[in-house]
């Protein structure tokens, strides 16, 4: 049995983008986060989504996975509303998850089959399988009893994917999957990203990581409340655009290898620089 294949349950037109976005608008109060926010999607793809604190990332994953409705637009997966749909897997921040929770790791990646199962219906063997071999596909198999606080930074985000491979997801979205974790850490991640794409799963994430962008991703957004760039990251990632994006708050230095990008404002706290 190959668990990464079982049919959906809620409607797809295949003939439709995986994710569809039109004139997306997010308003809090008189706040302004998203502002005519478009673009598609394909199967498989790897995009990461980069910009300054407070550019609208984060509330557009929330609209996205259907947990915020916007003000204006609308969101189509394969054709149909995001609402219900189980095929959407949302990774948040680490900050935003009580890892002092008693639950072990089999348990977590378990939780990705509610949807399925029903809240109610307790898993049956077919389900701990889809378990199983998702921690196996990222490499924590062995973790399966320790317990989620337990695990280094890398590991617990190691977790998080296979809980929504577990999930049957086929859109992955995740918040800063890459911060804080070490060089290692962040290789692995986007491995298993790689990975993910490999097994026509279509992975978004956020990230401040402009290296990252630049060697691992097929297209960058570049957003700052709307969409300034969607590309390749040789077109999006230009002194001009980011110089744009993120006010004159990155410095822009001019070296015989190329334009260096430095960027110590942003939450990694180690300085990177990213040629362009």
């Amino acid at each position: 049995m190959n668990p990464f294949h079982k049919p959906k349950k809620h409607p797809h037109d295949i003939r439709q983008p995986i994710l569809a976005l039109r004139n997306i608008t997010v308003q809090f109060g008189q706040a302004l986060a998203l502002h005519m926010v478009s673009f598609q999607l394909q199967k498989a793809e790897r995009v990461a989504i980069v910009g300054p604190n407070g550019a609208g990332k984060s509330t557009l994953f929330n609209v996205i996975a259907g947990l915020l409705s916007p003000t204006d637009g609308e969101v189509k997966i394969y054709g149909h509303a995001p609402s219900h749909h189980t095929c959407i897997a949302y990774v948040p921040q680490r900050n935003e998850v009580d890892w002092q929770f008693p639950v072990n790791v089999a348990d977590v990646v378990m939780m990705g089959r509610v949807g399925r199962l029903g809240l109610f219906n307790r898993p049956k063997k077919a389900d701990w399988e889809y378990v199983y071999q998702s921690l196996d596909l990222v490499g924590m198999a062995n973790f399966a009893k320790r317990q989620i606080g337990e695990l280094s930074g890398g590991q617990q985000q190691r977790v998080f994917i296979a809980r929504a491979l577990a999930q049957e997801a086929e859109l992955v979205l995740m918040d800063e999957p890459l911060n804080g974790l070490d060089i290692n850490s962040q290789a692995d991640i986007l491995d298993i990203l790689k990975t993910l794409s490999q097994r026509e799963v279509t992975v978004m994430i956020t990230t401040h990581d402009l290296n990252a962008v630049v060697e691992n991703f097929d297209r960058v957004m570049l957003l700052n409340q709307r969409v300034l760039a969607f590309g390749s990251a040789e077109h999006v990632l230009t002194p001009i655009l980011l110089n744009q994006a993120y006010q004159g708050r990155m410095q822009l230095v001019k070296t015989k290898e190329g334009t260096i990008v430095i960027h110590p404002n942003l939450e990694n706290r180690h300085k990177r620089h990213t040629h362009v």
